[in-house]
């Protein structure tokens, strides 16, 4: 049986405390078995003396014990805790940890707003798709937040600033305060704002980036209510909220009661005392940054403590110079068990088959596409894990309903349409599968889906026998298909007869297979013609 571990992530936060329990197979892959947060303000009314205040000490302590509790009970051989901005900067924070090891049994790591910044870049970078841009992320926590300069790659900056949703609002909301906040007063809240982070926020403009990456509680609360604002809606996956949609939508915030601010869309109600306070914080990056918006992600610290752990762990080229779609392709497929050499050839000839096929003018197609095909080929076979019998539908089931990062849902749709069409039904306009996709996106799950089929007609004995593979123009409306090998190809030609018809729906050509040593020379008594 494959070796699984399971492991708890408990990030102790200023507001919040959050655990991961995780499943991790010995091939890297793992996954989420509970995802848990609890809003505790452990950082309450901790800024007015840097002390963590009993009550709040005794939230964190019963939450802690919980989950610790929870991972135990789901047999959990390790639980990575980190502590972040309200115990750093604690007196007492010894004695909170003393508490926590001695009642939940949990070795607390606090960790300092570097290192903050560092998880929190490689919990944003797993999830969020940079493509080859640099970006400026932004973490709003309770007691601070946190500047990285990166690109998919490498971070370039880290910062911490002593700035957060509970730290503002306990300096100017030091009572809970249930009425509207006045202009006058929102000018001043940013002002002390702009003094804190003049310093940092001129380091990050040194920096050259491309766009702006919020993430945390507040930034998600925040654009989604200025999305509903002026959309009605949440905001799409990959969705630009702009800085004038944010800019509206605090001024509306600010122009209502507390109790009126804990019932709108989009903004969690226990979050509603501390939402102008973190509020003004992006307003005042994305205004001294003169940025035009911002994209939101949901990746936090957390993620980046599970990313660190696996990287720790032997499973650091997975994640080096690895795109996000990338990653979270191969993430779903090994969670499946896929047969990996046998997929990595699939998608080697699909490829080939993509690139000749292109060049003889059979699809113009392009590198979005071929980029997709390559995801689809390692992802086309993943619902044999259920049942091989007809696992394209299985295969349709898990991507359509997989959280694949980087990837929009129109996109996910495309890959998991080619992966049911891979066999048997011809991906005709009305199936279900290709509804609400374009004409022209579903002429490319057509072209897609039938090279994939004959690239794994061309692998069907999972022994490579057919080295690479090319499409030829031929005389007429006959497109030669040629192989090269020096092995026994008959079942591979056999299979390959499966799928003439379906060659010729798509593209109205004929084929024809000839087969070739590795020198180049045909093999003139194996020919065997396709589509007759």
């Amino acid at each position: 049986m494959e070796n699984l571990k399971n492991v708890g992530f408990i990030d102790i936060g200023t507001n919040s405390i959050r655990l991961a329990l995780v499943q991790i197979t010995s091939n890297g892959a793992y996954t989420v078995l509970s995802d848990q947060k609890e809003t505790v303000r452990l950082g309450e009314e901790e800024f007015k003396d840097n002390t963590l205040h009993p009550d709040a000490i005794n939230r964190a302590v019963i939450v802690c014990q919980q989950f610790a509790t929870m991972a135990r009970n789901n047999n959990a051989q390790e639980i990575v805790v980190v502590a972040t901005s309200a115990a750093r900067e604690a007196k007492n924070k010894k004695s909170f940890i003393e508490t926590l090891n001695t009642v939940a049994q949990l070795d607390v790591k606090i960790i300092s707003g570097i290192e903050e910044a560092r998880l929190i870049y490689l919990g944003v970078a797993d999830g969020f798709d940079l493509k080859n841009e640099t970006a400026l992320m932004v973490d709003i926590g309770g007691g601070s937040t946190e500047l990285i300069v990166a690109n998919h790659n490498e971070y370039f900056h880290l910062d911490s600033m002593k700035l957060g949703a509970i730290r503002v609002s306990s300096k100017f909301f030091p009572e809970v305060d249930p009425n509207p906040v006045s202009p006058e007063k929102y000018d001043k809240i940013k002002k002390h704002i702009r003094d804190v982070a003049i310093r940092p926020l001129q380091r990050v403009q040194e920096y050259s980036f491309d766009q702006i990456i919020g993430s945390s509680g507040t930034i998600e609360n925040l654009a989604s209510f200025a999305k509903y604002l002026s959309k009605g809606r949440a905001p799409n996956t990959g969705e630009m909220v702009s800085t004038k949609e944010i800019q509206a939508a605090i001024q509306h915030l600010c122009s209502l009661t507390l109790e009126q601010r804990s019932t709108l869309p989009g903004i969690n109600p226990r979050r509603s005392d501390i939402i102008i306070g973190g509020a003004a914080i992006i307003e005042t990056i994305l205004e001294e940054t003169n940025s035009k918006g911002l994209f939101v992600t949901n990746r936090t610290l957390r993620d980046g403590l599970l990313v660190d752990y696996l990287i720790r762990s032997g499973y650091s080229t997975f994640y080096e110079n690895r795109s996000v779609r990338y990653r979270s392709v191969y993430q779903l497929a090994r969670k499946c068990n896929i047969d990996e050499p046998h997929a990595a050839h699939v998608k080697k000839l699909s490829l080939d088959l993509f690139d000749s096929s292109e060049k003889i003018g059979l699809h113009q197609l392009g590198p979005y596409y071929r980029e997709l095909l390559d995801f689809a080929s390692i992802l086309h076979d993943i619902g044999i894990f259920l049942s091989y019998s007809d696992h394209h539908k299985h295969s349709y089931y898990l991507i359509q309903n997989s959280d694949l990062a980087g990837f929009n849902q129109n996109e996910i749709q495309i890959l998991a349409a080619v992966a049911f069409f891979h066999r048997k039904k011809f991906p005709k306009s009305s199936r279900p599968q290709l509804h609400g996709l374009t004409n022209n996106e579903k002429n490319a799950v057509r072209i897609i889906s039938t090279l994939i089929r004959l690239a794994e007609a061309l692998d069907r004995s999972h022994q490579d026998v057919i080295a690479k593979v090319s499409l030829a123009p031929g005389p007429k409306n006959l497109v030669y298909l040629n192989l090269y090998s020096e092995s026994d190809c008959k079942l591979e030609l056999w299979s390959l007869e499966k799928h003439k018809l379906l060659f010729w729906k798509v593209f109205k050509k004929k084929l024809e297979a000839r087969i070739f040593n590795f020198d180049g020379n045909l093999i003139s008594d194996t020919i065997r013609p396709l589509g007759e």
